[in-house]
């Protein structure tokens, strides 16, 4: 039996502008995503023994039949291929559910690219990020190893060199908020008084996320934490991670997360998850 273990990195926007619905029913949008030192980890196993597919997962919260994005990857590529997978797939859960990290997006994406390299089956990247665009809008950034640029309504994809590797610091209430409610919900959707939405100018660009109008609007908590983490001497941006519920802190200096997740812990709740990490650089060349 083949078996290999695949990383699957969550993501962060550092930019995330939307421009309006389309016919099609998604937001056009322009973003510039990066992976995260955070990751889920897929083992994936060929069993010659059936064509069945078994998902497990150490976090008993997720589905893990045909709904789930994961088990939908493996049904795309045998449609694509004209073939059937026997396989087992353990999913160790590392990235929080419904965080605007990405997580499910990865997971499908580290199986499309697991498949390819664990039967051969010779794709390329263009062919498994157009394989990954009918999973969702963020599943095909994943297919490639590089911070990109992303339009359309996300599988538009740029490469873009950023070799630069940013510290963060990640904070989630004890929430989480579903990307569809946030887009849905952000065309009538207004700014709340006191709270800053402007773009924090950055070497690398400038940061700023028009989902937070709507996402600020209904989870108080997440405008109150941004202006206190930027009052804070270890941040150097904050900003809603995608849709949200995770905070992004961008770290004035690498050693300052700890001391700042403490600090922000004792003020709003030590059922705050955190982590304490950095954006993953590289390039296609």
């Amino acid at each position: 039996m083949k078996k290999i273990e695949i990383s699957a990195p969550a993501k962060t926007n550092l930019w995330l502008r939307v421009f309006g619905k389309r016919e099609d029913g998604f937001h056009d949008l322009e973003t510039r995503m990066v992976a995260l030192s955070l990751a889920d980890q897929l083992t994936l196993e060929a069993v010659t023994s059936t064509e069945e597919v078994f998902l497990s997962c150490n976090d008993a919260r997720l589905e893990t039949g045909e709904e789930n994005l994961a088990i939908r990857a493996v049904r795309i590529l045998e449609d694509h291929c004209d073939r059937q997978f026997g396989l087992r797939i353990h999913l160790e859960k590392r990235i929080p559910l419904a965080a605007g990290l990405g997580g499910g997006s990865s997971d499908a994406a580290a199986v499309l690219k697991g498949l390819n390299q664990l039967f051969q089956l010779g794709l390329a990247v263009d062919d498994l990020s157009a394989l990954a665009a009918k999973l969702g809008s963020d599943v095909p950034f994943f297919v490639y190893d590089s911070p990109c640029d992303c339009r359309g309504r996300g599988e538009m994809i740029s490469p873009v060199e950023m070799n630069e590797e940013l510290p963060i610091l990640l904070a989630k209430p004890a929430f989480g908020i579903t990307a569809a409610w946030a887009y849905r919900n952000w065309e009538n959707s207004i700014e709340i008084p006191g709270v800053s939405y402007v773009p924090q100018v950055c070497p690398w660009g400038a940061l700023i996320n028009d989902l937070e109008r709507p996402v600020f609007e209904k989870f108080f908590i997440l405008p109150r934490l941004k202006m206190w983490l930027l009052d804070q001497p270890e941040t150097h941006a904050a900003l809603l991670s995608g849709s949200g519920s995770t905070m992004l802190v961008v770290l004035a200096e690498a050693d300052g997360g700890e001391r700042l997740a403490e600090r922000m812990k004792a003020r709003f709740g030590h059922s705050m998850w955190t982590y304490v990490g950095h954006t993953l650089g590289g390039n296609m060349g």
